[in-house]
């Protein structure tokens, strides 16, 4: 609550700032035009806290609990392992886990949504993953009601289960968030790194255009802990495009193929091995589920797991390598 605001005086201002925007907000059907894709993920900026000026965390949530908005499939799957799936009353389209969470009303696409369809739904809490330009405008409009837009954005894989905790002490559900954070962050400190020295691990997010995954810190963090390293760290992207001549140059020990399934596994191998990159020609690439690997939400922990057995087995001599799922 703001200084000098009392309890009921902020419930009256609540109340006329919603009679002001609803009739313009009920006008609006509650679908939008559905766009999928990678773009989200590669966003770079990064969730600052309220003392330095920059967007709140999660863990300046209001203790009271929510009608929630999450506007990224990561935060869904967040707020579901830390018990509060029940309080999601709106998401976006690919929030599709856990599987009643295909069932919750859809607001936007993760990139583009309405606000008004938001605000129709009388949030009192919204939860992002970065900052964009889209959820600094709905911030704005959503502040002159008392609700906050807050961000999950987790910059290593032990913040995961600290923002699961986190969730659950302000939804009322710190039992069931505390044994899932117990859970992911014993998964996390068993994880098994592949000896020294560190392998190079190139990330082909697409492959026309060729798109890796560079300076994201949750990444380069889950490779670390496995014992890799990324060759594209420095990027100034995210996400940056990359030529093939590059990674040729670059000749990475290990490739992992985020999008795909076992037979583009086969035809990426075959094609990588005929551009004469090293690590196709003797089996050390893998492919591992996108929704694992690009979403910073707690799956996360069982890509690190899949990479980590990866660069394991890629270690091993090719007569008794086997391919990792």
């Amino acid at each position: 609550m703001r200084p000098g605001v009392t309890a009921g005086g902020m419930r009256g201002r609540r109340r006329a700032a919603w009679a002001r925007i609803l009739p313009a907000a009920q006008a609006v059907a509650l679908t939008v035009a559905l766009v999928g894709g990678l773009a989200a993920q590669a966003v770079a900026a990064t969730a600052a806290s309220p003392a330095a000026g920059g967007p709140p965390a999660v863990g300046d949530l209001p203790a009271t609990r929510p009608r929630l908005i999450t506007l990224a499939p990561s935060v869904t799957e967040l707020v579901y392992a830390a018990g509060g799936g029940a309080d999601i009353i709106g998401t976006v389209l690919n929030s599709d886990y856990p599987p009643a969470a295909r069932e919750i009303p859809r607001v936007g696409d993760g990139i583009q949504y309405t606000d008004e369809t938001i605000l129709a739904l009388r949030p009192t809490l919204v939860l992002a993953w970065q900052p964009t330009d889209a959820t600094r405008a709905l911030a704005a409009r959503l502040d002159a009601l008392g609700v906050p837009l807050l961000y999950a954005d987790p910059r290593t894989l032990d913040e995961i289960p600290g923002l699961i905790r986190r969730l659950g002490a302000r939804l009322g559900t710190q039992a069931t968030a505390d044994a899932a954070a117990s859970a992911l962050q014993g998964r996390i400190d068993r994880l098994r790194p592949v000896p020294p020295p560190a392998p190079s691990v190139f990330i082909e997010v697409s492959a026309d255009p060729l798109f890796t995954l560079g300076k994201d810190p949750l990444i380069n963090d889950l490779l670390k802990r496995c014992g890799g390293r990324n060759p594209y760290a420095d990027s100034r992207l995210a996400a940056p495009q990359v030529s093939i001549e590059s990674v040729l140059h670059l000749d990475p020990q290990v490739m992992i193929l985020s999008p795909y399934g076992r037979d583009t596994l086969a035809a990426r191998t075959r094609w990588w091995a005929q551009h004469g990159l090293a690590a196709a020609r003797e089996g050390r690439v893998y492919a591992i589920d996108p929704d694992w690997l690009h979403r910073p939400g707690p799956r996360l922990v069982d890509a690190a797991e899949a990479v980590c057995a990866a660069l394991r087995d890629s270690a091993r001599p090719l007569s008794i390598r086997r391919p990792v799922p």
